[in-house]
């Protein structure tokens, strides 16, 4: 019984530590000597530009990034975002 509340512990634990992880937003200067990974765009984000940056944060999150730097973004109707990926 031990060790599966061990098991439970550990398991959460690092759901938790993960769940913390958050790509950071950089801007161009301090992309600079950075590693790209790529780029990840967002679409039809019809609410705020905080949402389309979550949505980013997101994706970066997926791909193994420490850090985003916004390369286009554009709204109409609905907000679009393309970011570059670093390492």
């Amino acid at each position: 019984m031990k060790i599966k509340s061990t098991v439970a512990t550990l398991s959460l634990l690092s759901m938790l530590s993960f769940g913390a992880f958050a790509a950071t937003s950089i801007d161009a200067q301090q992309a600079q000597g950075r590693q790209s990974l790529g780029t990840v765009s967002v679409s039809s984000v019809t609410s705020s530009p905080m949402d389309m940056r979550e949505m980013l944060d997101q994706k970066a999150q997926e791909k193994g990034a420490s850090a985003y730097r916004v390369i286009e973004a554009h709204t109409g109707d609905e907000w679009h975002a393309t970011a570059e990926l670093y390492k």
